[in-house]
């Protein structure tokens, strides 16, 4: 940035000299948009200074109310997300991915590995409204679908001194299913494994063998717990009993309007674009950041 700074120095000091000189004066706009692309990234690290926001997420999708169409959504806004990770060249890992009966998922989970990825992506945690008029109705009538995004830091073992009971953990193998290749149909590889006393779940089903889909499973196992505590105010595993129950859904965050206008607002933020198909298309660091912005 500073060498960008210094360029931009001398630019104007030749203009002063010739201001009539268009070569100049494109270089001049070109370096001034550059750095204030700096300046901007400057300011989001700045922003993300939370106590995970450096780590790695676990990034969920759950399918909500509206049937066949809600379960279509979550693909939708998964396609979505997956453009924004490339945009951000994180690394994507599927550890669980349920399809739907007719159509679309039911639910996906995934680890999403890059720079600040939890920073960047904790504010998308909430339920999603998708209007438009649904290809599943004979009448082609206007459907409301919700689905909800979950995301958690990934935490590993190293980092935290939780200890689990291991007599408190349900262990269970199956066949795979979902587009993880024809390889997870074949053996019992996949895991889910499930804490007893307050009811949290993980699965994985990413890799072909069962101890990588165990390990993977308590991980993000313990993820989720650190979370809850941290949510309760325990400062014990042992101490999240009774009716402690993980809430995967939390508040309605935003709003796409397919019909009968193109519309995605944010309900914290009011940032709002009627460049729908864009947004679909994974630009959605408009929303990410005004958020960011936002909460700081």
């Amino acid at each position: 940035m500073v060498s960008s700074l210094d360029d931009f120095s001398a630019c104007l000091d030749l203009l002063d000299e010739d201001p009539d000189d268009t070569d100049l004066l494109t270089e001049a706009q070109s370096l001034k948009t550059d750095l204030q692309r700096h300046i901007d990234t400057l300011e989001l690290t700045a922003l993300l200074s939370g106590k995970y926001d450096t780590y790695d997420c676990v990034f969920s999708i759950f399918a909500g109310a509206g049937g066949t169409d809600a379960q279509d959504w979550v693909q939708i806004l998964l396609r979505m997300y997956t453009r924004w990770f490339e945009k951000k060249d994180y690394t994507v890992t599927i550890l669980e991915e349920t399809m739907g009966d007719e159509a679309g998922i039911k639910s996906v989970t995934a680890v999403v590995s890059g720079e600040y990825a939890y920073g960047y992506l904790k504010a998308e945690n909430g339920v999603h409204r998708l209007v438009r008029l649904s290809p599943f109705n004979a009448n082609n009538k206007r459907q409301t679908s919700f689905a909800a995004v979950d995301i958690i830091p990934k935490i590993e073992h190293t980092t935290t001194d939780i200890k689990i009971d291991t007599k408190e953990l349900k262990i269970d193998t199956f066949r795979a299913s979902g587009a993880g290749g024809q390889h997870v149909n074949k053996t019992d590889s996949a895991v889910r494994v499930t804490h007893l006393p307050t009811g949290i779940v993980a699965t994985s089903q990413s890799s072909r063998s069962q101890g990588d889909n165990k390990a993977e499973a308590m991980g993000v196992l313990m993820s989720k717990l650190v979370r809850l505590m941290e949510k309760e105010h325990k400062a014990h595993v042992n101490d999240l009993r009774g009716t402690v129950t993980e809430n995967a859904w939390g508040n309605q965050i935003r709003s796409y309007v397919f019909h009968p206008y193109k519309l995605v607002k944010d309900l914290r933020t009011n940032v709002e674009t009627s460049n729908l198909q864009s947004v679909m298309d994974g630009d959605l660091d408009l929303f990410i950041e005004s958020n960011l912005r936002n909460v700081s």
